[in-house]
């Protein structure tokens, strides 16, 4: 795992920042998406200036915790980026965090 934004909430929007070794973005912004319908589509976009380089779907750990769930995509890419935005323990803001996704191999 490791962190890779910081972000603040402010009334129903996130801003804050992403940082990897290929993507330096700062006033990142996950907006509620007004549009949403249906049960799969994503609560929040996830904008940098005028550009969308993702959406978040609201979810619920296994311990009842809510966090959003970002899918990052962008030309540059390689392949999509999928992160986790969680409220940090002291209350005062929120961590993006990715791990490499599992992928097993068939035998």
């Amino acid at each position: 795992m490791a962190t890779i934004g910081t972000f603040k909430k402010t009334g129903t929007e996130y801003t804050g920042e992403i940082f990897t070794l290929s993507l330096q973005a700062k006033g990142v912004r996950l907006v509620p998406d007004l549009r949403a319908s249906g049960e799969n589509a994503p609560s929040h976009r996830v904008l940098v200036g005028r550009a969308e380089i993702g959406a978040a779907w609201t979810k619920t750990s296994n311990e009842g915790r809510a966090y959003l769930g970002l899918k990052l995509d962008d030309p540059s890419f390689a392949a999509p980026i999928y992160a986790n935005l969680f409220d940090d323990e002291d209350g005062e803001g929120f961590s993006l965090i990715w791990s490499r996704p599992n992928t097993r191999r068939g035998d």
